[in-house]
């Protein structure tokens, strides 16, 4: 076999999963409300605030609706591809079925540094919630024990303790930790609805949406690359592939759905927060539970604050799940040591790499101050949406037969807007992104070339 065709090998669709042995428990809501989970976080409590403030003010409205066409170009490629390709979802499994085995491991390494960065980056912010809402109840921590090494302290361990509980509630089940999700959610909805409900009785765009466009188009695009950070996580939905009930039938609409209310209410709270205050006072660490403190009401404030709190947690939990399954499928591949994908028969979980994320997740959060993580993140993210954009361009030409119960529209016109959109968004970038991004590259095709390429099952079954 030619080196060419070895590196490009490509992994037969709807592989057999009889050896998986994960729990086929989820359905179309479970995967809706994973997506809601993982989306609806930092980036309506905090990010809202801070665009508005410092880059688009009351046109934020335009930065979601750019950055939420990005994504939606990416969904209809992944819905595509999650009705048609058996086995673990994500843009690794994908890229692996239509691209071959040295993409897939570049873009299955990539995301392991997005879900890990973003999960422990949320724990930190989790952290931050939770010791304020103590302060305020006259019980705060000590400072050691809330700010890591680096910056003065021991250990931010609220953070820490966060992780560990998702750890253990994934390694029970994925079905409760998909209960505790719901639960969550449910409280982190009632908040902003909360918030809106207050809101629309203050709403004065005729004071606070003038002037709209303070900082120009130039402003909500700026505003929009970095509201992108805020839908990363609806792809986490493919992860769940394994579990899903009806994966071809369930995973396409809990993507599309979790993006559409997501977006949607982005934009209603965006619009209501500059409409009832000033963008220029929004520049703070909790805008929303500020402009109502602002507005008088203490109650409405402190429920959107625990909301803030739970909608946190959600965002680590489905980030930790996600990444347990990318790393289980990589290792069932054979490209990590498969030692670590066995399932536990009663549990059926992967517990061992649910010990492994969980210990290195806490550590980064517990130990390391995180800077550029945003831009790090968002960097992984595009390169997986594109290559996920492309894969729906090539299997189209090189599996025309391949079943395909969803279909993404106006196919190739949509795929190639989302690699276009993504290039663009990549492009804006940080240098220190792209450079972080070059290295853990760099260090992945070490360990691919050195161990992936010779022990991955499709290697075995050529040799």
């Amino acid at each position: 076999m030619s080196l060419t065709k070895m590196l490009f090998r490509t992994k037969p669709i709807s592989p057999s999963l009889k050896d998986v042995n994960l729990k086929r428990c989820l359905t179309g809501f479970d995967l809706a409300m994973l997506g809601v989970g993982a989306i609806i976080g930092a980036g309506i409590f905090v990010l809202t605030g801070v665009v508005a403030a410092t880059q688009a003010g009351p046109a934020i409205i335009f930065s979601y609706v750019v950055a939420g066409c990005a994504c939606a170009f990416s969904a209809f490629a992944y819905a595509e591809l999650a009705s048609s390709i058996g086995g673990c979802g994500s843009a690794y499994g994908y890229s692996f079925a239509g691209l071959g085995e040295l993409i897939a491991w570049i873009i299955g390494w990539d995301l392991l540094l997005e879900y890990s960065l973003v999960a422990s980056t949320v724990a930190i912010g989790w952290s931050g919630y939770v010791n304020n809402a103590l302060t305020a109840m006259g019980l705060p921590l000590p400072e050691s024990l809330t700010v890591n090494p680096f910056e003065g302290g021991i250990v931010d361990l609220p953070a820490v303790l966060i992780v560990a509980f998702i750890s253990i509630l994934l390694i029970i089940g994925v079905k409760e930790s998909v209960k505790v999700n719901r639960i969550l959610v449910f409280v982190k909805l009632t908040a902003i609805a909360i918030f809106i409900g207050i809101a629309i009785f203050h709403f004065n765009p005729a004071q606070n949406w003038r002037p709209f466009l303070p900082f120009g188009w130039e402003g909500v695009m700026g505003g929009a690359a970095i509201m992108f950070f805020a839908y990363i996580g609806f792809d986490a939905v493919s992860t769940a592939a394994e579990e899903a009930v009806n994966p071809q039938r369930d995973l396409p609409k809990g993507i599309i759905y979790s993006l559409v209310i997501c977006t949607l209410l982005y934009m209603v709270v965006a619009g209501l927060l500059t409409g009832i205050m000033p963008y220029t006072q929004l520049n703070v660490s909790s805008p929303i539970a500020y402009s109502l403190l602002t507005l008088g009401y203490k109650f409405g404030g402190a429920v959107v604050s625990i909301g803030a709190i739970f909608g946190l947690t959600t965002v680590v939990l489905v980030f930790c799940y996600g990444l347990t399954r990318i790393f289980l499928a990589m290792s069932r591949d054979g490209l990590l040591p498969p030692v670590l994908a066995q399932v536990n028969k009663k549990r059926q979980t992967p517990v061992r790499i649910i010990v492994f994320s969980g210990v290195v997740i806490a550590i980064i959060a517990g130990f390391t101050p995180i800077n550029e993580v945003a831009s790090l993140a968002n960097i992984g993210t595009l390169a997986a949406f594109t290559v996920v954009c492309l894969g729906v361009i090539i299997l189209r030409y090189t599996k025309p037969d391949m079943p395909r119960p969803f279909k993404t529209p106006f196919s190739p016109l949509i795929p190639i807007l989302g690699v276009l959109f993504c290039l663009y968004l990549m492009s804006n970038l940080s240098a220190l992104a792209w450079q972080a991004f070059a290295i853990w590259t760099i260090v992945g095709l070490i360990i691919y070339f050195s161990y992936g390429r010779h022990n991955s099952i499709l290697a075995k079954k050529n040799t």
